[in-house]
């Protein structure tokens, strides 16, 4: 029996199976799944249970920014998820923590470095690297907007990720399998909560996030 199932959420094949031998190698009697995107973890927390862990990139196909997480903390709270990143930059962290993450790790580390993390959120901990000041107070505008899309619903969550894409109410009703008249409901819910009146405000206030944290890794 498995002493731990983990899911490895990557779209690089080759940085997946760099991480799972570097686990494997480290931790006795693993069971690891690997997808290449949301979607695919979607199906694989379908088909397994009781996972322990998911080591989750932001940067993927239909995941902007922080959605991914959002949407995983919302749909599935009891399972830890450490973000595993090319972005080293302290606010993005930052955000991510409030976010709801039980890490961030930085792809730049050593394996070392990793598997030592990876064991301190097993263990119930939360891992952030030791050498970056996470303190620093981010403006409150934004503050307040993280903790109003906190409060946004898993479906919420995966309807304001395709209202980013550009996609039209038919187009996500399509997608999830639900009716018009079912997204505009949930549309109406994630504009009051965002305290925003339009799509293209709510759009525009999950962008200023990306732009103030995210997109800080590629400066």
């Amino acid at each position: 029996m498995a002493a731990y199932r983990i899911i490895i959420v990557d779209d690089h094949p080759l940085f997946r199976d760099a991480l799972r031998q570097a686990l494997s190698d480290k931790f006795d009697n693993l069971d690891i799944s690997e997808a290449g995107s949301l979607d695919e973890l979607s199906q694989t927390l379908e088909d397994v249970s009781e996972v322990d862990l998911i080591l989750l990139d932001l940067t993927m196909p239909g995941v902007k920014g922080f959605s991914g997480l959002m949407y995983l903390r919302a749909q599935y709270p009891e399972i830890p998820v450490v973000i595993v990143s090319a972005n080293e930059d302290p606010g993005a962290i930052r955000r991510c923590i409030e976010f709801g993450a039980s890490g961030f790790i930085p792809k730049s580390l050593s394996v070392d470095t990793i598997r030592g993390a990876v064991e301190v959120v097993l263990d119930g901990g939360v891992w952030t690297p030791p050498d970056m000041d996470l303190n620093a107070s981010g403006d409150g505008e934004t503050a307040e907007l993280v903790s109003r899309l906190a409060t946004l619903t898993p479906q919420q969550v995966r309807v304001l990720m395709m209202l980013s894409e550009g996609l039209l109410n038919k187009q996500i009703a399509y997608k999830l399998g639900v009716s018009e008249a079912t997204v505009k409901a949930h549309v109406s819910a994630i504009l009051q909560k965002l305290g925003v009146d339009s799509r293209t405000q709510a759009v525009i206030a999950v962008n200023k996030i990306e732009a103030n944290e995210w997109s800080k890794a590629a400066q």
